[in-house]
């Protein structure tokens, strides 16, 4: 499993810390403030490893891709739409045959970006599971990849994160 701009990791964290099966999970979570790895790493669930750094860059996934799970949580509404397709095309090299992918973006603009966002996924591979109602005003989707995994690439960056604020402004 590998998270994206894990931040503190309680998308995933919190539900291994009760579950019977948390020592069976090999995850990583990156995220570039050291402040929110320092708190992930309390959490002691043996097994996921905690990196500060660059998520954006590949070489933080190539030991550990493709993954059963993906996600890419808090990551489309901080970057580019063209960096978001670019993001969903590495998915196919993050995530195994029959993994899942978690993503989020919000719904505050329009056009609403959730829509094609799902098409892009679905383009690459990826079969639409579930997506959260448009009447909401974020969206989440999870798509489960049907294609076979593309060789992830040392050394490529899949986004810049530039914020939420700055993309509003330009």
């Amino acid at each position: 499993m590998v998270s994206l701009c894990a931040g503190q990791g309680r998308d995933l964290l919190e539900v291994l810390a009760d579950h019977p099966r948390r020592d069976d999970v090999r995850a990583r979570l990156v995220e570039l403030d050291p402040g929110n790895t320092a708190v992930a790493r309390e959490s002691g669930v043996a097994g996921v490893d905690v990196v500060t750094a660059d998520a954006s860059l590949t070489d933080h996934y190539l030991d550990m891709a493709p993954a059963d799970l993906v996600l890419v949580c808090g990551v489309f509404g901080n970057i580019t739409d063209d960096d978001i397709h670019r993001t969903v095309g590495y998915c196919t090299g993050l995530c195994r045959t029959g993994g899942t992918v978690v993503w989020t973006r919000h719904r505050r603009d329009e056009p609403d970006l959730v829509p094609t966002i799902c098409e892009w996924f679905e383009e690459v591979g990826f079969e639409r599971e579930w997506v959260s109602s448009p009447a909401l005003d974020f969206g989440v989707g999870v798509h489960r990849f049907a294609g076979e995994p593309r060789p992830l690439v040392a050394g490529e960056r899949m986004f810049t994160f530039v914020g939420y604020d700055h993309l509003r402004e330009n």
